[in-house]
C-alpha cells in the first residue's frame, strides 16, 4: 500500500507542477491587459500548486513505475486535483474584489453591489462554484458558473480558455510532453486517459506530435475567426475553447452573441478538427488524404453529423423554429420559404456538430423552454454519442456504437453458419480473432452501460433535487442536461447556474469528472479508497 501511494504521490506531484507552469505562466495576461489587481492572486494561485507539487515528486521520486492499477489512480486523483487547484484563481480574483478597492485599484464594476459585473465575480466566492468552473474547464465541458461571461476580468476570461485547451488534450499527455520520462510507466500515464493509439512508438514523441498538430490548428482557427469577424481577443479565445471541443465563451450569449453566418460557418470546421482523432490529423497532414473515407471512425463522423443535422432540420422546420420574411447571405438575398429554410439548416447544423462534437457553443440561445422535446433529444442524442475516440471529444465515442452495431451483426449472422464455419470479424481495417473480438465488444458494451447507467442515476438525483412538471423543467430538460455534463459538451437547457442545489452541483462534478476518464479510471481509484478504509479499519 505504501509503495502503491508513492508512486501515485510522485507522479500527481508533477501533474501539479505543470498546473503551476500554466498559472504562472498566465500571469502574463493581466500585465498585458493593466488588471494590476488580479496579479497577486494569480502568483499566490501558481505558487500553491507548486509548492505541494514539488513536495511530492521529490519525497517520493524513487517510486515505482506505474502499472496499469497505478495508471487509472493517478489519471483519476489527478485529474479531480487539478480541477481543484485550478480553481484557485476563481476564488482568490472573486475574494480580492472584496478588499479596499481604492487600494487595490479595482474597477467599481467588480466591487459596487447591484450590477451583472459583480454578481458574476462575486459567484466565485463560493469554492464549489469555483471548483464547478474548474471542473467543467479541465474536462472541456463548458457548463458554468457565471451569469454574464463578458463581465469577467479578462484574466478569468483567459484562465477559462487556457484549462479547456489544456484539458482538450489532456492534462497527463501535457506532464508527459513537458516532463519527458520515457518508458512504460508514461505509456501506462497515457492509456489510462482514454487513449490508447500511438502516432510513434515512443510515448513522449507522440505526446509532442499531438501538441505540435494542436498548435497548428489553434493559429489556424485564431486567424479562420479573425478573418470570418471576430475581434482577436474573442478569437484567440473562442479558437482555443472551439477546437479543444470545451465550449466556454467570453461573451454573454456563446456564438448567439455575433449573430454571424460567416462566424458560424467558420466555427464547424474548427468543431470537427477537434472532432477527429490525432493520429488520423497526423497521417492527413503528411500527405494521407484517403484516410479522411476510409478511416472507420472519421468515416462516420461525417455520416452521424450530416444524419444528426437533416434530422434536426426536419424537427425544427417542420414546427416552425426559426421563420425568417428575408435575410442575406454571401450577397444573395433570400425570401419567404427559402429564408426560412436556410436559417433552420444554420441553427441545425452549428447546435447538432456543436453538440456531436462535444463543444457545446450555442446560437441558439438556451436551448430550453423554446425548443420541443424531438428537438432537445435529438442534440442529446449527439452529446451522448459523442465523435472519434483519440479526439477531444467526450461521449461514448463513435467506434464504441459502431463497434457494438457490428458485433450484434456478427453474432446474429453466426446463426446462420454451420458450427464447423470459420469466420472473422472485421473492424475498419483489422481482423480479429474470436478472442479479440469478444474483448472489443465486451469493452464497448461495459462502458455504453456504466454510461447510460450514470447518466440514468443524475437524472433520478435531477428529478428530487429540482421542481418538475408545468411550473418547473420537463424529463427532457433534465436529461439534456445531465447528458450534456456527463458528455463533457456544456450546452444547457437552462438548469446550470450558481443558483443551483448543492446536491446538483455535486452530482454534475462527479458526471464530468467520469465523462472525461470514461468512467473506469474513477471506479478504480474509489473502489481502492474504499477497500484502503476496510483494511485499516
Amino acid at each position: 500500500m505504501a509503495n502503491r501511494l508513492g508512486t501515485i504521490a510522485r507522479d500527481l506531484g508533477r501533474m501539479l507542477e505543470a498546473l503551476a507552469g500554466l498559472i504562472l505562466v498566465s500571469v502574463l495576461i493581466p500585465l498585458v491587459w493593466r488588471e494590476w489587481w488580479v496579479v497577486p492572486g494569480m502568483i499566490l494561485s501558481g505558487l500553491l500548486p507548486l509548492l505541494v507539487g514539488f513536495g511530492l515528486s521529490r519525497a517520493f521520486q524513487d517510486a515505482d513505475d506505474p502499472g496499469r492499477l497505478h495508471g487509472m489512480m493517478i489519471a483519476a486523483s489527478g485529474w479531480f486535483f487539478v480541477a481543484v487547484f485550478g480553481s484557485v484563481p476563481f476564488l482568490l480574483i472573486a475574494w480580492t474584489a472584496r478588499l479596499d478597492p481604492t487600494v487595490l485599484e479595482i474597477p467599481a464594476r467588480f466591487t459596487t453591489g447591484g450590477t451583472r459585473t459583480f454578481s458574476t465575480l462575486a459567484a466565485f466566492q463560493n469554492p464549489l462554484n469555483g471548483f464547478f468552473e474548474s471542473m467543467s474547464g479541465f474536462t472541456g465541458t463548458g457548463l458554468t458558473m457565471t451569469d454574464n461571461e463578458a463581465a469577467l476580468p479578462h484574466t478569468l476570461q483567459w484562465w477559462r480558455s487556457f484549462i479547456e485547451w489544456v484539458g482538450g488534450v489532456g492534462v497527463i499527455v501535457l506532464t508527459t510532453a513537458i516532463l519527458a520520462r520515457p518508458g512504460s510507466g508514461s505509456l501506462t500515464l497515457y492509456e489510462s486517459e482514454a487513449r490508447s493509439e500511438k502516432i510513434h512508438p515512443s510515448i513522449v514523441s507522440t505526446v509532442r506530435t499531438i501538441w505540435w498538430i494542436f498548435l497548428l490548428f489553434t493559429f489556424f482557427s485564431i486567424l479562420l475567426l479573425w478573418l470570418a469577424g471576430m475581434p482577436m481577443w474573442h478569437a484567440i479565445n473562442h479558437a482555443m475553447t472551439g477546437l479543444a471541443t470545451g465550449g466556454f465563451s467570453i461573451t454573454d450569449n456563446s456564438i448567439g452573441t455575433y449573430n454571424s453566418v460567416a462566424i458560424d460557418f467558420a466555427l464547424i470546421p474548427i468543431m470537427i478538427l477537434g472532432s477527429i482523432a490525432f493520429p488520423i490529423h497526423y497521417l492527413i497532414l503528411r500527405g494521407n488524404l484517403r484516410k479522411l473515407y476510409k478511416d472507420l471512425q472519421t468515416r462516420w463522423v461525417f455520416i452521424f453529423f450530416g444524419l444528426g443535422t437533416l434530422i434536426l432540420s426536419a424537427v425544427l422546420f417542420g414546427q416552425g423554429f426559426y421563420q425568417t420574411e428575408t435575410m442575406t447571405v454571401a450577397g444573395i438575398v433570400l425570401h419567404g420559404r427559402a429564408a426560412t429554410l436556410f436559417q433552420t439548416f444554420r441553427f441545425a447544423i452549428f447546435q447538432f456538430v456543436s453538440a456531436a462534437s462535444c463543444t457545446g457553443f450555442q446560437t441558439a440561445g438556451s436551448l430550453g423552454p423554446g425548443w420541443s422535446a424531438p428537438a432537445q433529444l435529438t442534440v442529446a442524442f449527439g452529446m451522448i454519442v459523442g465523435a472519434a475516440a483519440g479526439s477531444t471529444v467526450g461521449g461514448i465515442k463513435l467506434i464504441r456504437l459502431l463497434t457494438l452495431g457490428k458485433g450484434i451483426l456478427f453474432r446474429i449472422r453466426d446463426v446462420f453458419y454451420p458450427s464447423t464455419a470459420v469466420r472473422t470479424f472485421r473492424l475498419d481495417d483489422r481482423t480479429l480473432s474470436d478472442d479479440e473480438a469478444a474483448q472489443e465488444f465486451e469493452e464497448a458494451a461495459i462502458i455504453t452501460f456504466l454510461w447510460i447507467l450514470f447518466l440514468g442515476v443524475a437524472a433520478f438525483v435531477f428529478m428530487i433535487a429540482l421542481p418538475m412538471g408545468p411550473d418547473g423543467y420537463t424529463l427532457e430538460n433534465v436529461l439534456f442536461e445531465v447528458a450534456s455534463a456527463q458528455g463533457n459538451v456544456g450546452l444547457s437547457s437552462g438548469i446550470t447556474g450558481p443558483g443551483m442545489p448543492m446536491v446538483t452541483k455535486v452530482m454534475f462534478l462527479f458526471n464530468m469528472w467520469i465523462g472525461r476518464l470514461e468512467i473506469i479510471p474513477v471506479l478504480v481509484l474509489l473502489r481502492s479508497l474504499f477497500v484502503s478504509m476496510e483494511v485499516y479499519d
